[in-house]
Order: structure tokens, then C-alpha cells, then sequence
């Protein structure tokens, strides 16, 4: 099977930014990717893209040359059974407070012995409908799991979460962490900030793949510098957007 393009890269201490997902659009993605963003992170939490349109993604982002993360809603092992089996392998999970949640999270993301995902490899979409006969062997090496770090509980559980085998980066959740706090949108207040410090520092010192997205006092190049080697960047909506209110502003009649 290919190797993982994103886990490669993280392989070879690259800093990947990805474009978020949130329409649930095959065609923006594919135009993204070809217009040099060659990794979309389909937000499947809090886009409006259901799992068989993300597997359409999938496939339009994959053809331009590009390759995707994918935000589950949660970690219902049901859930997570069908989104390895249709062949995503570097997947986000929200809300990962403590280690025992991280211990299931990879449980059930492995086959035995080392975790408990169903066996159906030969007939689904993730080994090629069986083409790839290697690929119970092979999958365990090219999945990226990415744990979210997103409520003030999980900061004091940053230690053992990293340590669980099979989590492969530990991302900041900003926003829900100030909200975990009561500063829900208050990025730069300084309960916040020195949250967010605290969880850079436990994540960096775990040895995991920190992962983010730009906050007050910390823009794309501030992320890489500190460490940060995934970084969640501008959406389709938010790109969008800004370009209409640009447009509104050329075109419009006073």
C-alpha cells in the first residue's frame, strides 16, 4: 500500500497545514488541493459532510494528490470501526480528557492482538476490496491517530494520554479549552493563554507530534518554530467568506 503522505512527513519533522473541511464540498477540496493544499482536514465533528460524502473526499483529494485527516464526532468504537474500514488512516478524535479514553481510543483502532478492530479487511475499501493482501499487517504502521486536547482536564492527563501506545500526536484545542475554563472566545485572556502554555509544554515534552491552530501569540510560523509539526489552518467557509466580503466591497455601489 502507499505510505501515509502525512505521516511521512511528520516522519521527516515537516510541519503539515492542512485546510479545514467544512462543507463537505468534493469539488472545493479538489480545487484546494491543486492550488497547493495538499492536505484537507474534513471536518466531520462540526461540517455538515456525512461519512459516505467524506469518502467522496476522499477520493477527489486523493486523485489531485493530496490526502486527508478526518475529524470523527466521537469515539464510538462503532463509528471508528467503519471509518478505518472505508480506508481513512490519520484520523482526529475530539475530547480526549483522560488516559483511559486515549487506552480505548487505540484499542479499538488496532486488530488483536495489540486491540480489538473487527476483522472484515478483505472486503473493504481500506485494503483496496483485498488487493492489497499486506494490508492487515501494513495498516498499523500507516495509521495516524491524533488525540484532541480540547478541555482543562485533559491538560493534567497530557503526560499518560502521550504515553499510550498507538496516539500519535496530541492537538490543542484552543477554543474549548477556554470555554472548559468559562472564557469561552477570550483566546487572549491570560487564564487562556497560560492553558494553552501548559499544554504545549506537556505535549513537547511527551515526545508526540504537537498539533494546533493559530491563536493570539501564536501565528502559523510562531507554531512551527515552538514545535508544532500539524497545524489546522484556514477553512473552506472562512476562505470563502473573506472573498465575498471582498468582492461585496469591489463590486458594491455606493
Amino acid at each position: 500500500m502507499t505510505p501515509n503522505p502525512i505521516l511521512a512527513a511528520l516522519k521527516r519533522d515537516e510541519t503539515v497545514v492542512a485546510m479545514w473541511l467544512e462543507t463537505g464540498s468534493a469539488d472545493l477540496a479538489e480545487a484546494a488541493v491543486l492550488r497547493g493544499w495538499p492536505t484537507i482536514l474534513i471536518d466531520n465533528e462540526h461540517g455538515v459532510a456525512s461519512l459516505d460524502e467524506a469518502v467522496t473526499i476522499h477520493r477527489a483529494v486523493r486523485s489531485a494528490g493530496g490526502e486527508v485527516i478526518l475529524r470523527v464526532p466521537s469515539a464510538d468504537p462503532a463509528l471508528l470501526k467503519v471509518v478505518l474500514d472505508r480506508g481513512f488512516r490519520a484520523i482526529m478524535v475530539p475530547m480526549v480528557n483522560t488516559v483511559e479514553a486515549a487506552q480505548e481510543l487505540a484499542r479499538v483502532c488496532y486488530y488483536p492482538p495489540r486491540g480489538t478492530r473487527g476483522y472484515a479487511a478483505p472486503i473493504v475499501r481500506a485494503s483496496g476490496y483485498g488487493a492489497n493482501r499486506d494490508y492487515r499487517r501494513a495498516c498499523h504502521d500507516d495509521l495516524l491517530l491524533i488525540a484532541q486536547i480540547e478541555h482543562v482536564d485533559a491538560v493534567d492527563n497530557i503526560a499518560g494520554i502521550a504515553a499510550t501506545p498507538g496516539i500519535d500526536a496530541l492537538f490543542i484545542g484552543p477554543n474549548d479549552l477556554a470555554g472548559s475554563i468559562g472564557r469561552l472566545e477570550e483566546l487572549d485572556h491570560p487564564d487562556v493563554l497560560a492553558l494553552c502554555e501548559k499544554a504545549e509544554q506537556e505535549i513537547l515534552k511527551s515526545g508526540k507530534w504537537l498539533g494546533s491552530i493559530v491563536r493570539p501569540g501564536r501565528s502559523t510560523a510562531d507554531l512551527h518554530e515552538r514545535g508544532c509539526r500539524l497545524i489546522a489552518g484556514p477553512s473552506d467557509i472562512g476562505i470563502f467568506l473573506a472573498g465575498a466580503d471582498a468582492a461585496h466591497e469591489q463590486f458594491k455601489i455606493s
